[in-house]
Formats: C-alpha cells, structure tokens, sequence
C-alpha cells in the first residue's frame, strides 16, 4: 500500500526517535513530501526482461508513469506522441495514460520502473527522451534486483534518490523519430539493424514503389527531417553502444562504411555536438583509442 503524500511542501522535521540523531539532522530542511518518500512504503516499482530481437509488444498504456530504459542493447518506441530510439544510454519518459508499443533491435534487456503520477517527478505530461548517466543506470538497475523485497529504509531511500535523479535527468534533443506507416517503419527498422552512410534515396524509393516526390513528402512528415539527415543520425545513434562498450572509433567507422576515421568523428561531431572522446569524456567513460590525434580531424 502507498504512503499519501502530505498535501504541505513547508520544511518537514522528523520525529526525534525516527532514524538516529544523524538521519535526523540529514532530514531537517526536506520537505513533508520528501521525507514521506525516504521514510514510507516505496512509490517505485521496478520490472524488466530479457527480449529476443524483433519482438514487439501490443500496444498498451499504464495507469503510472513509466520510465523505460534499455540496459543492453537498442529498442524503438512507437507512441501516441511520436517514435523513439533508444540505445543504451537514453531512457524514455512514457506519462500515464500513453498509449505505446516497443520492438526490439536485437537482443535487448529492459529495465522499466513504474511511478505515481501523484508524485509528479517530471512536470512534463508529454513523452521525452532522457539521458541516462552512470548513477542513474546503476538506480534502474538496482531497482529491478529489489522490487520483490519488503519495504525498508535502504530501498525507500534508493528509490527516493532514483526519482530525484529521474526528476533532474537532461531531455536528449537528439532523438531519432521512426515512421509511423508500417512499410516505412519496417524500412527504417531493418536499416537501423545494418546501418551504413551509403544508403541511397533511390533505392529505398524502388524497394517501397513509391516516387522520389511522395517518399521525400511522407519521410519529412513522419520523420520531421529529411532523409539524409534521418540516415546519418541514426548511423551515429546506433553505434554508441559500441563505442561505449570500448570499440575503437577506427573499428566503428569502417564497419559501417565510412571511408576514414576522420569522416566518421566529423560526422558524429556534427550530429551529437562532440568527439567521440568527448562523448566518452562526458559520460563519465575511458576514451577510445584512436589513430591519430582529434585536433588534426579535419570539421565538417
């Protein structure tokens, strides 16, 4: 059963027998809300699974807000508000109420937990993109390993700081829009599977029968981008989990078609508004071994 939270967000002072002196004087200045998260039953349930590739859920809502995050590999949304990728370190936003659908790009491990509107982590009643840093995942992940124990101080505490965390987390700008006309869609999904730079409008207009003139006019629509621009992002989207999981930039570019480690650094520069090595950098990651030093990559 969850704990009301207190309708009064005035500075809260704990009971004097509650936690110790020192919880005590750690809680002095929290709020009534706040305290009743740390110190009640938790309002957080963590779930997850292990999905095999191409596997996609019905369409389907929660009666809580959700945060869905993928912890080993990639996956797409598909909701009342748009489409999503999501590689491993970016978790979606999904409120209440949302009608959504998930597909699996590969093997994927999800990690989900499940909040109470009434608690209103995210002011945001729209779907977004957030990214997910180290303790953030470490927060998800622990999430899933105790929700079948009893509610205690040490897992109400944790998933009052993984709120807090999910409350501060950054929205990504950078999220990849996926088609929402299924013969598209499916287009999009294979070539998000073998993604390569080299992939010709042309082409893709003949496998779908369609003009250049209605493909240029739906993908722009559905997508909000052109197609080059789409091509190219999810190129750069789809190989971070290599790059974090340590592959060097060298292996990356090449594998997917780029001509040279500079070409592809240029072109993750330009989508993500960093190097790889500041990517890593920013992260919190080692940086990838590279050929020859970033400040001699030519900009694009």
């Amino acid at each position: 059963m969850l704990l009301q939270t207190p309708k009064s967000a005035a500075p809260f002072e704990p009971p004097p027998h509650a936690h110790g002196a020192a919880i005590e004087h750690a809680f002095e200045h929290i709020s009534a809300a706040d305290y009743a998260l740390v110190n009640g039953p938790a309002a957080v349930a963590g779930e997850g699974g292990l999905y095999p590739a191409s596997f996609t859920t019905e369409l389907h809502s929660h009666e809580r807000d959700q945060v869905l995050y993928s912890g080993s590999g990639i996956l797409t949304v598909s909701s009342d508000q748009g489409s999503f990728l999501l590689p491993p370190e970016r978790a979606l936003w999904v409120p209440a109420g949302v009608r959504h659908s998930v597909t699996m790009i590969g093997p994927v491990l999800t990690r989900s937990v499940f909040i109470e509107p009434r608690f209103n982590v995210r002011s945001n009643r729209d779907c977004a993109v957030i990214v997910v840093s180290s303790l953030l995942h470490a927060l998800l992940m622990a999430a899933h390993e105790m929700k079948d124990q009893a509610s205690d101080l040490r897992k109400n505490m944790l998933m009052a700081m993984l709120m807090m965390e999910i409350r501060l987390a950054d929205v990504e700008p950078l999220a990849l829009a996926i088609p929402t006309t299924k013969l598209l869609a499916a287009k999009c999904s294979d070539y998000l599977v073998n993604p390569t730079p080299h992939e010709k409008i042309d082409d893709w207009c003949d496998d779908l029968g369609m003009s250049r003139r209605a493909f240029t006019r739906l993908f722009r629509r559905e997508t909000g981008e052109s197609f080059a621009s789409w091509r190219q992002k999810a190129c750069i989207l789809t190989v971070l989990p290599r790059l974090t999981a340590g592959e060097t930039v060298t292996a990356i570019a090449y594998s997917i078609g780029y001509s040279s480690t500079a070409a592809f650094t240029s072109m993750f520069r330009r989508i993500i508004g960093l190097t790889p090595r500041n990517y890593l950098e920013r992260a919190g990651l080692a940086a990838p071994s590279l050929d020859f030093p970033e400040d001699r990559l030519a900009v694009a």
